[in-house]
């Protein structure tokens, strides 16, 4: 039996089995008896069916954003917007869609024409991370719909109570029963979903070891991938930005989530000139973040996911401190004031790192920042981009020319300018170099759930040589 707990207080949320391989099959085989009657359905009436689930979650918000702020621990003045309000927004966008899954017409001579048509894969396959449950699984699930799939989604077994009431709402919303499936378990559980014969993709979000294991798996019967992985990305703060804007868009680009989020920003890369007043600024605001029950709304920062990642997290922190990095604020376990039982720790801003510093190389997942100085934006841009990853990026600056200069010289995925983790639905996301391959959202994400198949028509006679 797994355990899913409450991370807040270290009580069992609940206890589930994991999906043996029978199980999965048991899932795909009714995934893909509903993709049948799904594809049947009008584009138009599936997209009324995304309507309703979009308008079944706005409904359901303060239920499932406690549900998700029980399972995460993220505080609630998050959860109704971060997670609730994106699944519903992805699923409204994505409604809109279905009726313009469509191909294209190539004439070709007098008597002869090409078209294409957007076909659906067929049974679809999403792995989630534990950080945004929810919206996680409606970014995969509403675009594989949306394009006429069929969907089986296992959530991380640290989280997966959200997922079972995105399934139900698919089914009350009016779709085949079993279009959405959710399989609960772990690793194994994955590797099945992966490795099974009748799954024709896998989109994954997670670790940049977890998508190695799963495209290697995936490989063995050449399934289309979808990876969303892990992150070290950069914010850039020139001289001439907005000093107060800076130091927000740090901390949200660090912070927010308790910092468990892919892609933050968290090599801060600061001009020379500006760096002391930056951070004089950015630890006095940091040292007034609220960390405590998730549930008050008062909260600002909540306990990290587990006991095992607290750990982890403190053990960077600690390494970081004996590599010389000077610890300014924070990066200590949290106990008093009846946190004890949970996994809270004081947000940590590092100075006077460099960057071949494990803490600047490697992603973290926890409220942990570092700050760097730079001297030019020829260099700001080459120690941005001397990483591994690709997820994001983000620049602060007044200068609209340079803006859009550094925008382009970034290796991200997502540039933000003058901003930072802001995802709306209409706008793709995903990774470059090891951050991942395609991407999620936005009418890019609908490429990487149809397959594109190539019609000829020939109108006069068939001539041949023999």
């Amino acid at each position: 039996m797994l355990l899913t707990e409450n991370p807040a207080t270290g009580e069992a949320l609940a206890h589930f089995a994991a999906a043996d391989a029978a199980a999965v099959d048991r899932a795909v085989a009714a995934a893909a008896a509903a993709q049948r009657h799904w594809l049947a359905m009008a584009p138009a009436a599936r997209g009324r069916v995304l309507y309703r689930v979009a308008a079944l979650l706005r409904q359901r918000v303060d239920d499932l954003a406690r549900l998700e702020v029980f399972d995460t621990g993220k505080p609630i003045q998050e959860a109704p917007e971060a997670d609730i309000g994106s699944a519903a927004d992805c699923f409204e966008f994505f409604a809109g869609l279905t009726q313009v899954v469509h191909g294209e017409h190539m004439p070709l001579t007098d008597e002869a024409f090409a078209y294409t048509r957007r076909e659906p894969f067929g049974v679809c396959a999403g792995i989630g991370a534990w950080n945004y449950p929810l919206q996680i699984a409606s970014w995969k699930t509403a675009p594989a719909l949306a394009a006429g799939n069929a969907m089986v989604f296992k959530p991380s077994e640290l989280t997966p109570l959200t997922a079972l009431k995105l399934a139900e709402i698919v089914e009350e919303a009016g779709a085949p029963a079993g279009l959405f499936n959710v399989v609960l378990g772990a690793g194994e559980t994955g590797a099945a979903l992966t490795r099974h014969p009748g799954i024709a993709k896998v989109s994954v979000t997670g670790s940049v070891p977890t998508g190695r294991r799963v495209m290697a798996a995936a490989a063995e019967t050449l399934k289309h991938v979808t990876m969303e992985l892990g992150g070290k990305s950069a914010l850039v703060v020139f001289a001439d930005a907005d000093m107060d804007d800076s130091v927000s868009a740090a901390m949200l680009a660090n912070f927010y989530t308790q910092g468990e989020i892919c892609s933050n920003g968290t090599r801060v890369f600061v001009h020379e000139s500006i760096a002391e007043e930056f951070l004089a600024r950015l630890v006095e605001r940091t040292e007034n973040i609220l960390v405590g029950d998730p549930l008050d709304a008062a909260t600002q920062m909540g306990p990290l996911i587990s006991a095992a990642h607290l750990e982890k997290v403190l053990g960077f922190v600690a390494r970081a401190e004996r590599a010389g990095a000077r610890l300014l604020t924070g990066g200590r376990r949290l106990t008093g004031d009846g946190l004890g039982n949970g996994h809270f720790m004081r947000p940590a801003i590092f100075a006077a790192c460099h960057d071949g510093m494990e803490i600047v190389r490697e992603e973290i997942f926890g409220p942990v920042m570092s700050v760097l100085t730079f001297a030019e934006e020829e260099e700001a841009v080459r120690r941005a981009n001397a990483s591994q990853y690709g997820l994001a990026a983000g620049l602060m600056t007044r200068d609209l020319a340079r803006a859009h200069r550094v925008a382009a010289a970034l290796e991200a995925g997502t540039v933000w300018v003058n901003a930072y983790n802001l995802t709306p639905i209409a706008m793709p996301f995903g990774g470059v170099k090891q951050s991942g391959i395609g991407r999620e959202n936005g009418l890019a994400a609908l490429d990487f759930y149809t397959e594109r198949k190539s019609v000829y028509v020939n109108l006069g006679k068939v001539e041949a040589p023999y």
